[in-house]
C-alpha cells in the first residue's frame, strides 16, 4: 500500500469553488479501482493550505488513475485556483 499526499495552497478567494470539485470528485476516486481511501485536510494555521491524502493498493493503481480522463479533467480545473506550485509525496509505510 502507498499513501500519496498531495500540498495545494489556493487563492483564498476560490477556495469555496475547490472544495465544491472536491465534494464532487472525491466518490468517484474513492470507487476507483485499487484506491483504498481519500481524505482532505486543511492547514490549521494557514486556511489556504490543503493536503489529500490517498491510499492506494500500489503504485500502478495510483498511476492508472493518474492516467485517467477523471484526473485529468479535475486536475486541470483544480489548478487554475493555485496560489503557488502543489508539491506531491509518495509514501509507504515502515513496517
Amino acid at each position: 500500500m502507498l499513501t500519496r499526499i498531495v500540498k495545494m495552497t489556493f487563492m483564498k478567494e476560490l477556495i469555496p469553488s475547490f472544495k465544491s470539485i472536491y465534494t464532487q470528485v472525491e466518490p468517484k476516486i474513492e470507487e476507483y479501482e485499487g484506491c483504498i481511501g481519500v481524505q482532505l485536510v486543511q492547514d490549521i494555521n494557514d486556511p489556504r493550505v490543503f493536503f489529500t491524502l490517498s491510499r492506494w493498493e500500489n503504485e500502478g493503481s495510483l498511476e492508472h488513475y493518474r492516467n485517467s480522463q477523471l484526473f485529468q479533467e479535475t486536475w486541470s480545473e483544480v489548478k487554475k485556483k493555485f496560489a503557488s506550485r502543489p508539491e506531491a509525496w509518495s509514501t509507504k509505510s515502515i513496517d
